[in-house]
């Protein structure tokens, strides 16, 4: 791993997982996890897609406090045959692929600092859960993403992975959906960002494509401000049928293509 990442690694098995260690959490961080919570379900109600919605409403213990990851997994696991494993933070994508081919989804274990309420560089445990694991209780989206997860151990033998995360960026990080009621978020990075939520909705400024598949893996996206650009689906199910194909040829195709600038 890279010395710069922020977790610790050093008890981490072969596939990254760790023990969450629940009673490590003081409860000054319960209390900042609980802030954090409070303030996105005063935004979520305007602008989650329904599924998130109908999700977290199962989950009302994890409005108190970090949850217990085992406690979550043994209710998903009933749901859709997922779980949450516990990780440092980032890791490899040979092992991250492997855990969502196998219904897994690492989760970090600690939390941000409060001068960082706002803004984190790296994924923590409220980006994780909040943002990640509601829809893992909704079945067609849950087996997306196990698609995913299978799709990307091929993209490591193909050298494509960096194509194929411009789709978890624009999709599972950053999608949106097009509703009944408008356009509203069902990506992780925007349903727990307390600014770009309501930013890639409202705001006239960004472009909201409709979704096309080759177009966004072509796509550069940005890591330090809001996007430019966000791809919009009509279903889980149309993310699904849209992202059934073999990719392949897809791959081969735009490899050597230029990036595409909002």
């Amino acid at each position: 791993m890279k010395a710069q990442l922020r977790g610790d690694y050093s008890r981490a098995g072969p596939d990254y997982a760790v023990e969450q260690d629940w009673s490590s959490y003081t409860p000054a961080q319960h209390a900042l996890y609980r802030r954090l919570f409070e303030r996105q379900a005063k935004l979520v109600p305007r602008y989650a897609c329904p599924e998130w919605i109908d999700a977290i409403a199962g989950l009302e213990s994890a409005a108190r406090e970090i949850p217990k990851f085992h406690d979550v997994s043994r209710r998903l696991r009933s749901a859709t045959g997922w779980e949450i494993v516990a990780v440092p933070g980032l890791i490899p994508d040979d092992a991250f692929f492997t855990h969502l081919a196998n219904r897994r989804f690492p989760i970090t274990v600690w939390l941000r600092r409060p001068e960082e309420f706002d803004y984190i560089v790296e994924p923590d445990v409220f980006h994780d859960f909040f943002g990640h694991v509601p829809l893992l209780f909704d079945r067609v989206y849950a087996d997306h993403l196990y698609e995913y997860g299978k799709g990307g151990l091929k993209a490591i033998r193909l050298d494509a992975v960096k194509m194929l995360a411009r789709l978890y960026w624009f999709t599972i990080e950053f999608g949106l959906m097009r509703t009944a009621a408008g356009i509203r978020a069902y990506g992780a990075g925007l349903l727990s960002s307390g600014g770009e939520l309501g930013y890639c909705v409202d705001d006239p400024r960004p472009r909201r494509l409709p979704f096309e598949l080759e177009r966004i893996m072509r796509t550069a996206y940005q890591i330090d401000r809001y996007q430019d650009t966000y791809f919009v689906i009509e279903s889980f199910a149309h993310l699904m049928r849209e992202t059934a194909p073999d990719f392949t040829p897809l791959y081969a195709r735009i490899r050597d293509l230029p990036l595409l600038h909002s």
